[in-house]
């Protein structure tokens, strides 16, 4: 039947499966139609071989909210099927057209903010100033402590802030309007973290409408980028380049760091694809903006200021993984570990993940276990599911490769998952 989505969960055992939140009989049909070892479909849901095996014999039930995700992600199961098996507290199910996706815009805050609201406030300047520093004070606190806790406070805090459109007056409104697209923005970042990713296309798109109503170039462009940062995370090379590239030509007038980032996405994209040539390209081009900003850091807009040197070197490494240079990812990705600050605590997470893979795919099993190790208490508490699902990848190419090291590492995974 080969892989096509359609005609897979089509299948009636395999639907069937999934309605009844069987994963071992979804992981063994599945299997079948693909044509997949356990392995290969342990590396797509972010689980070693023996648990898959375990699961498929019924060793081991499916009973973490997480590693559902991870499954349901990793195999492209249909929302239909997905609202049809997920239970109520009831133990019924919802009306699937009621299943909600994740914390995208609600009807109330898009009526609100598309109509004058009523308020005899007027809003000042002071004000104004004051929102914006709670903000950044918001996006440092999300480096350290990661999206989760601060995901319901910057909803309310948006709401907020489109309240006070009604009590706004001459070029306050604008500052409104830029202010409410740049909560969007980092709620759209915030539910991308978390792997929500039909909400997170929502607020981008809402925050790209907002910058353009507000003449915001760097924020339009900033969202286009992020969207292509999107794609790529799905394995989208061809779209995250596409997108990369219309940040670029989109926005004029765009800063020289919000230029680099869409050119250091473009790249992201092209290494993705196996075009090396092109990302290499691309990268220079990067370094190159990125000089420029660095020499004005007054000209860069307030969510830009991650964007620096040490940033470009883990993206260095990050395209070197793509193309699968596993030396080269090392070099750049411990480099840009050393010099990242602590505060960055997602961050490093992140990145001690991908470090700790690259080493598996060079051999260095000792070396990677020991990385991975130490990076799973921070992936469990701040880095699900991103930098969880990498910790378990990188567990598998040890185990495929026969590593001793593997079975520790499982081990710990499993303590943490």
């Amino acid at each position: 039947m080969g892989e096509d989505p359609g005609a897979l969960w089509s299948h009636p055992q395999l639907a069937a499966a999934v309605f009844d939140e069987d994963w071992g009989a979804v992981f063994r049909a599945y299997r079948k139609l693909a044509g997949l070892s356990q392995s290969r479909l342990g590396e797509r849901v972010g689980l070693v071989q023996p648990d898959v095996s375990d699961i498929e014999r019924g060793r081991r039930q499916v009973t973490s909210v997480e590693v559902r995700q991870r499954i349901v992600e990793g195999l492209g199961i249909p929302s239909s099927l997905q609202a049809a098996a997920a239970p109520t507290a009831t133990g019924k199910t919802p009306v699937a057209s009621l299943t909600l996706s994740g914390p995208a815009p609600d009807e109330d805050l898009l009526a609100r903010v598309t109509s004058v609201v009523g308020s005899a406030h007027r809003v000042d300047a002071a004000t104004l100033d004051w929102f914006d520093e709670l903000l950044a004070a918001h996006r440092r606190a999300e480096d350290q402590i990661g999206a989760r806790p601060l995901v319901d406070v910057m909803r309310q805090q948006l709401r907020t802030v489109v309240d006070m459109y009604s009590g706004a007056r001459g070029p306050l409104v604008n500052r409104v309007v830029r202010l409410a697209s740049e909560h969007a923005q980092f709620l759209a970042w915030m539910a991308q973290d978390q792997a929500e990713t039909a909400a997170a296309l929502a607020w981008y798109d809402r925050s790209h409408e907002w910058a353009l109503e507000a003449g915001d170039a760097n924020m339009a462009a900033t969202t286009l980028s992020m969207k292509a940062h999107m794609a790529w995370s799905g394995g989208r090379g061809g779209r995250c380049v596409r997108l990369a590239e219309a940040a670029r030509w989109s926005a004029p007038g765009t800063s020289p760091g919000v230029q680099g980032m869409a050119a250091q996405m473009a790249a992201r994209g092209y290494a993705l694809n196996g075009e090396a040539d092109s990302a290499r390209r691309m990268l220079d081009e990067a370094q190159g903006l990125i000089g420029q900003a660095s020499e004005h850091p007054e000209d860069e807009p307030v969510w830009m200021y991650f964007y620096d040197e040490t940033w470009f070197t883990l993206q260095r490494g990050m395209a070197a993984m793509h193309l699968r240079d596993w030396r080269t990812a090392v070099e750049y990705i411990t480099a840009g570990l050393d010099a990242l600050p602590d505060e960055y605590r997602r961050d490093k997470t992140w990145y001690r993940a991908c470090l700790s893979h690259a080493l598996a795919e060079m051999g260095e099993s000792t070396q990677a276990a020991s990385v991975a190790m130490a990076s799973i208490p921070d992936a469990a508490a701040i880095g699900r599911p991103h930098s969880w699902n990498e910790l378990h990848a990188m567990a598998a190419v040890l185990l495929r490769r026969g590593a001793k090291e593997s079975q520790q590492t499982i081990a710990m995974l499993r303590e943490y998952d």
